[in-house]
C-alpha cells in the first residue's frame, strides 16, 4: 500500500452501495487514494461484509450504548491509530459530535440525496428525504456532496447532480433514479479530494 495516497475510511449504516461504488473506482484507477477502512454503527449491514469481500479492514462500532462524546473519541482513536487522512460518509446514520468534526474539519465527505439546502438536516435520510421532495412537488431533486459541519448537512457544498422528478413517481422510483447519480457524484468528489482539487474558502469550494 503506498503510503503517498491519502488514506481514507468509510462509514456506513446500511447496505453500502456508495461505498461499494467507491472501492469499484479504486480497484479501476479511477480514484488515486488507499479505501483503507469501513466503520458501521450497525452489525447486521451488508457495508461491513462488502468491506470484507475486497479485504478491507472492517470494524463494527456501535453507537447506541454511547454518549456523543465517547463515540467520538472511541471512532478517532481508530482512524488515528491507522493515519487515516479523510473520513467519507457514505450513508452514515449517526450523528458525528462536534469533537470528532473538529479533528476531521474540512476532512469529512457527505453524500446527501438531495439538492441542499432542500429537504436536509436532522431526520432526513433515506426514502424520508424522497417523499418529502415528492409531497412539495418540486421538478428536479438530485444529490449533493458536502464537507461536514456541527449541523446538519450545512457544511460547504462540493458538487450537485439535478435529478428530474416524473409524473407517477413513488419515493422510491425517485430514489433509485437519484442512487445513480449518487455513485457517480461521491466517485467524482473523492477523486478531486485526493487529487488536490478541492479548495475552501469560507463556505465556498473552488476546483482547481
Amino acid at each position: 500500500m503506498c503510503r503517498d495516497l491519502k488514506k481514507f475510511a468509510v462509514l456506513v449504516s446500511g447496505g453500502g452501495s456508495n461505498l461499494q461504488a467507491l472501492i469499484d473506482a479504486c480497484a479501476q484507477g479511477q480514484i488515486k487514494g488507499n479505501l483503507s477502512l469501513v466503520v458501521c454503527n450497525r452489525k447486521a449491514a451488508f457495508g461491513l461484509e462488502r468491506a470484507k469481500i475486497h479485504g478491507i479492514e472492517a470494524i463494527y462500532l456501535r453507537g447506541d450504548d454511547k454518549s456523543v462524546e465517547d463515540y467520538d473519541q472511541e471512532l478517532l482513536n481508530i482512524l488515528k491509530e491507522r493515519d487515516i487522512d479523510f473520513v467519507v460518509l457514505a450513508g452514515f446514520l449517526k450523528i458525528l459530535g462536534p469533537d470528532f468534526i473538529s479533528a476531521y474539519e474540512n476532512k469529512i465527505i457527505n453524500i446527501h440525496p438531495s439538492l441542499i439546502p432542500a429537504f436536509c438536516g436532522q431526520g432526513y435520510y433515506g426514502l424520508k428525504v424522497h417523499q418529502a421532495a415528492l409531497d412539495y412537488g418540486v421538478k428536479l431533486s438530485g444529490a449533493t456532496t458536502h464537507f461536514v459541519s456541527p449541523v446538519a448537512d450545512a457544511g460547504p457544498i462540493i458538487y450537485q447532480v439535478a435529478v428530474p422528478v416524473l409524473d407517477g413517481d413513488q419515493a422510491e422510483d425517485l430514489q433509485k433514479r437519484i442512487i445513480k447519480e449518487e455513485h457517480k457524484l461521491l466517485v467524482k468528489t473523492v477523486k478531486d479530494y485526493c487529487d488536490d482539487k478541492l479548495q475552501i474558502q469560507g463556505r465556498i469550494v473552488k476546483v482547481r
